[in-house]
């Protein structure tokens, strides 16, 4: 099995590379693509994006690139649309004539983020930001070009590498006696190291079974706002290491109101996972364990 990997850099790309590694020949790219072999790897490139699968001939294409900075993407719409949207169809097309799978990751933010209910697959989009909506657009350019595809829609996502939430909280427990998190946000903290092991064992599956083709939510199991997830963090921290600076005395919960921002966040990013489980004989662990397992590392 070929592997092309997009995006290897990036939180749930760098843990791809270890989780697809045991599949086959695996071809991971970044932005700035190789050179010597031109091959490309930039979302914007949508003519390099086609070449590339057209020299390479991959049986599985894994896009773990796109436009995340939610915020930003408000004031710069065309590009977010570019990565998030065209290049996904592009890559859509070109799976299509290869016969390759093509595996994408989707998000949250596609849901209008009412109500309490987790989100099925099937349920009603309706995306609030820009993200959201060129998110979507890329799930449905997916879906309409024939291609076989795995499209994963997945929500608070972490990694021991880079910036990540549990990292700011600490640094601020550290730097200040009260702390204020949002607590009518909802949702499970999900490992980038969780995302990219399910996925590899996906593909093998999906390889096999080409009717496992589709959309599949997938998250860690159980749920907290941002503010029992920064308790969580803490509360952890200081039984894992004692000794680490925590000024923090009171960590208060405030409404999304509180921290006015760009881009509209969906308030309820419950995934339900019935179907991912179900489907590849899956067991997602509690969120806590990933969260906890993130720390010992980091700390």
């Amino acid at each position: 099995m070929k592997i092309l990997l997009l995006g290897k850099n990036g939180q749930v790309g760098w843990e791809l590379q270890r989780s697809l590694a045991p599949l086959g020949e695996l071809v991971a790219l970044d932005r700035a693509g190789d050179v010597e072999r031109g091959l490309c790897g930039d979302l914007q490139d949508l003519d390099g994006l086609r070449q590339t699968v057209q020299a390479l001939r991959p049986d599985v294409i894994v896009n773990a690139a796109a436009h995340t900075a939610v915020d930003k993407a408000q004031s710069e719409p065309e590009l977010a649309r570019r990565l998030n949207a065209e290049a996904p169809a592009a890559l859509a097309d070109a799976a299509q004539a290869a016969g390759a799978l093509l595996v994408h990751y989707s998000t949250d933010y596609v849901f209008d983020g009412g109500g309490t209910a987790p989100w099925a697959e099937d349920a009603p989009t309706g995306p609030l930001s820009v993200y959201g909506t060129t998110k979507l657009e890329g799930e449905r350019a997916i879906q309409a070009s024939g291609c076989r595809h795995l499209i994963f829609r997945t929500s608070w996502v972490y990694a021991a590498r880079g910036g990540n939430f549990a990292k700011t909280m600490l640094r601020l427990a550290a730097e200040r006696e009260r702390l204020t998190v949002i607590d009518d946000q909802f949702g499970a903290p999900t490992g980038a190291d969780l995302i990219a092991d399910v996925s590899a064992h996906a593909v093998r599956q999906t390889n096999q079974e080409p009717r496992h083709s589709g959309v599949y939510h997938l998250a860690a199991a159980g749920v907290t706002s941002w503010h029992g997830y920064a308790r969580f963090v803490l509360d952890t921290a200081r039984v894992l290491k004692p000794e680490l600076p925590n000024k923090a005395q009171d960590v208060a919960p405030v409404p999304t109101s509180a921290f006015p921002t760009p881009a509209q966040r969906p308030l309820n990013s419950r995934l339900n996972t019935a179907r991912l489980r179900q489907t590849f004989g899956l067991v997602l662990p509690h969120w806590q364990i990933g969260v906890r397992r993130m720390l010992t590392e980091i700390l």
